[in-house]
């Protein structure tokens, strides 16, 4: 993969997931089980957008590197460095979050929903 193609893939993948991610902020102000009282904070949705702007590159970029350098099954390549990204967001969340109360599941429950609609996006578009 060259250079142009890589940018261009982690600027999709970025644009991608703090598109989902943001609205899944959103939607679970709606869900109960989140517990994201009331009115959602700004400096949450300001928040997601920066937590996700660190974790996203990073875990594309080494997915990329790994994928292209290994002859490992991509899911054996993503599985850690989707747990480690939603680790870290949870912990972000648990410090600087002032709505999300279940941060670690909120970063889980939000990364599920981000990949699945990338994988839909994927499957019916491309």
């Amino acid at each position: 993969m060259d250079s142009i193609a890589l940018l261009t893939a982690l600027s999709i993948s970025l644009g991608l997931t703090v598109l989902f991610e943001v609205g899944f902020f959103y939607i679970s102000g709606f869900i109960e089980f989140f517990r994201v009282a009331g009115k959602r904070d700004k400096k949450d949705l300001l928040l997601v957008i920066l937590v996700n702007t660190l974790t996203n590159p990073i875990v594309v970029l080494l997915y990329w590197i790994a994928y292209f350098n290994t002859n490992w099954n991509p899911v054996i390549i993503l599985l850690p460095l989707e747990f480690f990204a939603i680790l870290t967001e949870g912990f972000i969340y648990s410090r600087y979050a002032l709505t999300i109360r279940r941060p670690f599941l909120f970063s889980f429950a939000a990364n599920v929903f981000s990949f699945s609609m990338g994988f839909l996006l994927q499957y019916f578009v491309f």
